[in-house]
């Protein structure tokens, strides 16, 4: 019984967050001022299967799509499901 109990405690240690992850990481580095602005635009990658991958996930793109001509802040957004069967990579811009 305890053998079972450590060989489950390990499994799910080892396979923790690969059914689902939704994360958000900043891509700035002075946290001290940090001054979102008005406006925030969001731009995505996608992949599926480690073989298939489409979309523009940059940081103009994601200016872009917010109508942002000055970035203040960015942040990295990352969605996976079942191991990496589809992950998308999301960057957030915020600005003026």
């Amino acid at each position: 019984m305890k053998k079972l109990l450590v060989i489950c405690m390990a499994t799910l240690i080892f396979f923790s967050g690969c059914a689902y992850t939704k994360i958000q990481l900043p891509l700035d580095q002075n946290f001290d001022n940090t001054d979102l602005g008005t406006k925030e635009g969001r731009a995505s990658a996608n992949t599926m299967l480690f073989l298939f991958s489409w979309g523009n996930g940059g940081t103009k793109a994601a200016a872009q799509n917010g109508n942002i001509t000055v970035i203040k802040h960015a942040d990295r957004e990352i969605f996976s499901l079942l191991f990496g069967f589809y992950t998308r990579f999301t960057t957030v811009v915020y600005g003026e």
